[in-house]
């Protein structure tokens, strides 16, 4: 999230700290109080959908394909030709009542079907015969996928504490804080039937006080991140229900949703659909203001003469840059996860029109628009915020001391006349020995301090 700025900065003013912790305090104690409030309390929502079937693991151990038979004529008389896989695969069952048996299942065959070899680790299913129920089968899931992606989170793991050291680790915990509020504030929350924007927008302020204190300090530079990430956040918000007002959207755009309404019939999608842009948005909005916070807090170390405007002008340059790739970030981490959508689309024969207005696309439009909008309107606001709690931090200090300017006409004779005061390379000349007396000589001492300033 955002670039490293490990390097220690000078500590606020008292002043401003007072200031600072007179704002942060009580908007994080208006949080916590929110979240309690809206905390799920009935457990877990009760849904629509039927007894989950048991699942076993097993090995896959032989594997026997053979061309299907020919489908039955069709009402039309014409035969269907055999298409897809058909046979057997022997499966060693790891756990459960059949654990160290063998079992045969079909082949996996249809869209989507796990393709099977000797040796694989399959999810195993067994169905019961309703009109029976001593007659069962088996049949083969999917993969199992536990120990690759154990792995993969090691790798990362290892990866992220490898570069980042103990910032690293920090992200690590901030990471797991971040999944940890999704799983058990915001996602039942939402599924209990609470307002999906309000759940969201506390569950993102929670996520934004944890990690961007845990990954960056408690310092006067981290609360100008969190002040301005918790406006764009409102600021989001504002405009993603004013934009979804205005398009009609109602949060069906997508199978995904259609299918939740039928089992969670209590969940607002159009809310849902809100919740989503303001979840989206925070990765990328505390991405922004650390970066526009450090950004000054660098300005002002470096050149302690700044005013407050030559700050806020030099870092926004600086945010600008930012903001022109994080937008196309944006823009293609939308287009990323809907490539199927995409692709559907290329197919369609209606208009182009047509095609760019139905919700499910308009909802995806929406979803960039606004997420950009709020991630613009990041930079001014923590840029400003960052300028005027840097140039408060200095009022008080001592004005750093002016270089004295250097005589210019006295700088060009001296690089424009002989050289003196240094020995003849033929002999020593008693009548040149005395040292320099004027300001151009001192020019050309030859154990004069290069450091010196002018």
């Amino acid at each position: 999230m955002g670039s490293d700025h490990s390097r220690s900065t000078p500590s606020a003013p008292p002043r401003v700290r007072r200031i600072l912790i007179a704002t942060v305090v009580p908007l994080f104690v208006a949080t916590v109080l929110a979240a309690v409030v809206l905390w799920p309390r009935d457990g877990s929502p009760q849904t629509a959908g039927g007894t989950d079937v048991p699942r076993y693991h097993g090995t896959v151990t032989r594997v026997v394909t053979e061309p299907c038979p020919p489908a039955a004529p069709s009402p039309e008389g014409t035969p269907d030709a055999g298409a897809g896989l058909c046979g057997t695969v022997d499966v060693r069952v790891a756990d459960g009542p059949a654990a160290g048996q063998q079992v045969q299942t079909p082949v996996p065959d249809g869209p989507g079907a796990p393709r099977v070899e000797v040796g694989d680790e399959v999810i195993l299913v067994e169905l019961t015969d309703p009109a029976d129920p001593v007659a069962s089968s088996w049949n083969i899931a999917e993969h199992q996928r536990g120990t690759p992606l154990v792995w993969l989170a090691v790798v990362f793991a290892a990866a992220i504490v490898a570069f980042g050291r103990w910032r690293g680790l920090a992200a690590l915990a901030g990471l797991a804080a971040s999944f940890a509020i999704l799983l058990t504030f915001v996602l039942p929350g939402i599924g209990a039937g609470r307002s999906p924007l309000l759940v969201a927008v506390v569950g993102a302020a929670l996520i934004m006080f944890v990690v961007l204190y845990l990954t960056h300090g408690v310092t006067a530079q981290t609360s100008v991140a969190v002040l301005g990430t918790l406006g764009s956040l409102v600021l989001t918000g504002v405009l993603a229900t004013i934009a979804t007002a205005a398009t009609h959207l109602t949060g069906f755009g997508s199978e995904d949703a259609t299918t939740l309404s039928m089992f969670q019939a209590n969940v607002d999608l159009h809310g849902l659909l809100l919740a989503g842009i303001i979840i989206g948005s925070l990765g990328v909005l505390d991405d922004v203001t650390v970066t526009q916070a450090a950004t000054v807090t660098e300005l002002a170390n470096a050149n302690p003469g700044l005013t407050r405007l030559q700050l806020y002008r030099a870092a926004t340059r600086v945010g600008r840059a930012h903001i022109a790739s994080t937008v196309n970030t944006i823009v293609l981490a939308y287009a990323g996860a809907s490539l199927p959508l995409l692709l559907l689309l290329t197919a369609d024969s209606r208009p182009l029109g047509q095609i760019l207005t139905s919700e499910f696309l308009a909802q995806e439009i929406v979803r960039s628009a606004v997420a950009t909008l709020g991630l613009i309107a990041a930079v001014p606001l923590t840029t400003g915020l960052a300028a005027v709690v840097t140039a408060a931090g200095r009022s008080g200090a001592e004005p750093p001391a002016e270089r004295p300017r250097p005589d210019r006409a006295e700088a060009l004779a001296a690089l424009s006349s002989p050289r003196t005061g240094r020995p003849d390379p033929t002999g020593p000349d008693p009548a040149r020995a005395t040292p320099p007396t004027t300001a151009t000589d001192r020019w050309h001492e030859p154990d004069r301090s290069t450091e010196t300033a002018w």
